[in-house]
């Protein structure tokens, strides 16, 4: 609390001076008032609202998806190189260079900020998920083979469990990368609501930074809610594992 306390008194004190034009960053304490007056705009509270739900949805769209799949490839070594080239072509490419791409297929709607949120979030999950497959201790694997159990059974009575720290962690970093992303989309490409779309149009036309800054603090209190949510509930659930305390 000290630091955001130390950078709002130096944002103050630097949005107060000449050395910047106040239109062009105005200070956090006018910021705050314009913020305070958001807070019961409706529409601003629907963009938010967009914003929010979309986020949950990818979310859960790419835990749908990344976690299953991650378990095949990490279970199933042939599956995992054959793979592997795709893979690693399609990671690397950033969800925003698609955008044209997703407005073309999808058009402008939610739909398309939501897909390319999902994209971008299904990576760490993934390859959190196969990381933690490998370090599996084989000892339990054989453990459980020794008492009956088939490979199914294994995979989701041994492996899901132990692997569960790595993903929640894969998550945490996906909810934050998703929230990114959509307000990324929702400022380039607009037509869907949502925080992007409002801090587009208040830049655009009068250019009000007060408004545009208030977006900002806005979408960054609800990433930093999502990410402290979700590492709570990570301490909670594995505390038992190393891995809760990461960071990474």
């Amino acid at each position: 609390m000290l630091g955001v306390a130390g950078f709002l008194v130096i944002w103050e004190l630097f949005g107060r001076s000449r050395l910047v034009p106040s239109d062009y960053l105005p200070p956090p304490s006018v910021v705050a008032v314009e913020l305070v007056k958001l807070l019961g705009d409706e529409a601003f509270l629907r963009d938010v609202v967009a914003t929010v739900l979309a986020l949950l949805i990818a979310v859960t769209l790419s835990v749908g998806i990344a976690v299953p799949l991650g378990l095949v490839l990490g279970s199933a070594p042939a599956v995992r190189h054959a793979t592997r080239a795709v893979v690693e072509f399609l990671r690397p490419i950033p969800s925003v260079a698609l955008i044209p791409l997703a407005i073309v297929l999808l058009g402008v709607g939610p739909e398309a900020k939501i897909t390319l949120a999902v994209y971008a979030a299904i990576w760490p999950i993934l390859f959190n998920t196969v990381y933690a497959l490998d370090e599996l201790d084989p000892l339990l694997v054989e453990t459980a083979r020794v008492f009956g159990s088939g490979r199914l059974r294994v995979l989701f009575s041994v492996a899901l469990p132990s692997a569960l720290p790595f993903v929640l962690t894969g998550i945490r970093l996906a909810a934050t990368t998703s929230l990114v992303v959509l307000v990324s989309v929702e400022l380039l490409a607009g037509g869907s609501g949502g925080l992007g779309q409002f801090i587009m149009e208040a830049r655009s036309g009068a250019g009000r930074m007060d408004l545009v800054l208030a977006g900002t603090v806005v979408a960054g209190v609800i990433g930093y809610l999502v990410n402290e949510g979700l590492e709570r509930a990570q301490r909670r659930w594995v505390a038992w594992s190393t891995v809760t305390g990461g960071r990474s």
